[in-house]
């Protein structure tokens, strides 16, 4: 019996093994390799166990329909928007070839969009009217260390006539110091007038200031000047010379940063067209927008269009007017896309600390509450590794209601190679707001991508270990945070590693989509360089595991805050929560727009009645996803819904 036992499991080997190796071509070891990841494939594609952690899928597009997916926004078309513009390929910016593509999730199909600016790391948030605000991008790549060849730096352009009309001058106007040396401006620029402020005792006049980056017209050191420099300005009309001069900050051979721009578009979900509006007041790179309760949004921080970080001018763009206008009285220093939410408070945001890329260690880094009405930020320390937020992500941890934030992962300051695994969370309505410990992640992680989903659970997935992925540092892990219980449950473990780069996006059918990723590095050396991920993964949470979901028959387009709105469902009778899911729009892990707002419910025999909050600020005017959810928490698909302005009519 045992011999024959023995033969049996020889048997067995051969046929598991050794006949597939035969087929294969390959030796024993690889065999293994072959029959683990068979079982691996049938083990995550059982039912049991995508009931419990779900699962990934990834998809391809046709490489004619690939683009770096930069940016990415759910619109309220069901269709996804990604923008590359040029997509961090500087050829593709020379070129002036810049990319959007407009993406089905529910039928696959999709199409390039003409794309007129490089909104490459612009900045963007949905508006009441359901179009996307896509604000500044890319006016000039940088230059490193070693490669730059002209000197180069800021021009300031002051004039001191308040009487002048605007002047416009070319690229190429030249800037001539009183030693005969020139440089010449890389960008065209307009000269504002002065402005004239009457007073009793007769006038103030203010100089308008214009700042454009300038380059040497001759390559080498002897352009090379540290200190304050004036210079006269070229083309300028013999009537204006005297009132019309410039400043110089250092020209140098040190590296020079990405520079903004100022262009301003809507992009409109149902011509599936981008709209050129007013432009900003300064150029921005990098920056974040965030809407505030009365519909209108403030651009904060960014890269200006000589490469330095924005000392603080801030400016809201008023949707009416479509256009854009400086606060000065809202002068604050954030570094590069800071993540700003409007909090259940009128006049306050809530800056969680978390940011990406520009900006000095220490300035503007301690998370904390901004009053808009006194413009005084008050600090919230005491979060854990508070030295590591730079890349981390942050969004609201549950019902907006909750006023709870969470802070996850994050890295060191620049290219830094540290990076943590906190999850830490605030309660807003606190007496006493403190960051409270959440459970960790299993390793440390730059780049997370967060997307609330509808039963309230937060999904945390991807991200790097390193700078970019560097190290071949990729996670290729998710989690589900649960704010109730703070807790952490596994997910099933994504396919594509991401890092810089990478978004993330709830659909409407309840489903997760994620895209993008820029590696620094394709290999463990660092010695090849990396490769843009064009791939699509999509996952599905284990609720829709569990059963058919719930049906939305019938549901108002539009409601009012404070209305108590009819929603017809054959589920009536297992329905148990209802809950308005704002639409993502998120760019370098940072998404100041996505929230999901609890609204009271009571059944009857043909649905269920759903009651919007009163306040403005829990829910902004603009466009949502309205999902039931049953007795099983699974949630139905999202019906687009609109909550207006308060007071605004309903359009003919």
């Amino acid at each position: 019996m045992i011999g024959q036992g023995l033969t049996r499991r020889v048997k067995r080997f051969l046929l598991l093994v050794i006949v597939p190796a035969v087929m294969l071509g390959v030796n024993v070891p690889p065999a293994w390799a072959w029959i683990s990841e068979l079982r691996h494939q049938r083990l995550i594609n059982s039912q049991e166990y995508k009931e419990q952690f779900g699962k990934w899928d990834v998809v391809e597009l046709p490489d004619e329909q690939k683009v770096n997916a930069i940016h990415a926004a759910v619109l309220p078309t069901g269709r996804i928007l990604l923008i590359a513009g040029s997509g961090n390929k500087e050829d593709m910016f020379n070129a002036g070839t810049f990319k959007s593509l407009v993406y089905d999730p529910a039928t696959g199909r999709s199409r390039v969009v003409p794309t007129p600016d490089d909104m490459f790391c612009s900045g963007h948030t949905f508006l009441a009217s359901g179009n996307l605000l896509v604000a500044g991008g890319t006016q000039r790549y940088e230059r490193l260390d070693g490669a730059v060849t002209n000197a180069g730096g800021g021009v300031i352009v002051k004039n001191e006539d308040p009487d002048a009309a605007p002047l416009s001058l070319p690229a190429g106007t030249e800037f001539r110091t009183p030693e005969g040396l020139v440089y010449r401006a890389t960008h065209p620029f307009v000269v504002e007038p002065a402005t004239k402020v009457a007073t009793r005792r007769g006038a103030t006049v203010t100089a308008s200031e214009t700042t454009v980056f300038a380059e040497a017209v001759e390559p080498g050191p002897g352009y090379v000047f540290e200190g304050p420099r004036q210079y006269a300005v070229g083309g300028v009309p013999a009537a204006d010379a005297q009132n019309i001069y410039a400043l110089g900050q250092a020209m140098t051979l040190k590296k020079q940063n990405y520079q903004g721009i100022e262009q301003t578009y809507e992009f409109n979900p149902y011509t599936e067209a981008y709209e050129r509006v007013g432009d900003m007041v300064f150029k921005r790179w990098y920056p974040t927008l965030t809407g505030l309760a009365d519909g209108g949004v403030i651009a904060v921080s960014g890269l200006d269009g000589t490469g330095e970080v924005l000392n603080g001018q801030n400016e809201v763009y008023d949707p009416v007017t479509r256009t854009w206008n400086e606060r000065k009285d809202l002068t604050q220093y954030f570094p590069t896309y800071p993540a700003l939410f409007q909090t259940a408070r009128d006049d306050f945001l809530f800056y969680s600390g978390a940011n990406s890329g520009y900006g000095p260690a220490e300035a503007g880094r301690v998370p904390g509450f901004w009053n808009l009405r006194t413009n005084v930020i008050t600090p919230i320390p005491g979060m854990r590794d508070p030295d590591l937020l730079e890349t981390a992500g942050s969004a609201w941890a549950g019902p907006v209601q909750d006023q709870r934030i969470a802070v996850v992962g994050g890295g060191g300051v620049g290219e830094s190679p540290r990076s943590t695994a906190r999850i830490d969370t605030i309660d807003l309505d606190s007496p006493n707001p403190t960051w409270q410990p959440g459970p960790m992640l299993p390793e440390g992680t730059r780049y997370p991508n967060l997307t609330t989903l509808p039963d309230d659970s937060m999904l945390i997935s991807n991200g790097s270990r390193d700078y970019r992925g560097k190290g071949d540092t990729n996670n290729h892990n998710a989690r589900i945070y649960r704010p109730q219980t703070n807790t952490l449950d596994y997910a099933a473990d994504p396919a594509v590693g991401r890092n810089y780069h990478s978004a993330s996006m709830l659909l409407p059918d309840g489903r997760v989509m994620v895209v993008g990723s820029d590696p620094l590095f394709n290999d463990q050396a660092n010695t090849i360089p990396g490769t843009f991920e064009q791939r699509i993964e999509i996952y599905t949470p284990p609720y829709l595991f569990r059963g058919p979901q719930p049906t939305i028959a019938d549901a108002p387009p539009r409601a009012e805050l404070g209305d108590t709105v009819a929603v017809a469902t054959p589920d009536a009778a297992r329905i148990q929560s209802a809950r308005l899911m704002a639409p993502m729009a998120s760019t370098h892990v940072t998404d100041t727009h996505q929230r999901s707002i609890a609204l009271d419910m009571t059944k009857s025999g043909a649905g269920v009645s759903v009651t919007l909050p009163r306040d403005r600020a829990i829910a902004p005017p603009g466009r949502y996803m309205l999902f039931l959810l049953d007795d099983r928490g699974v949630p139905s698909v999202g019906r687009w819904i609109e909550v207006p302005e308060p007071g605004r009519a309903e359009a003919a």
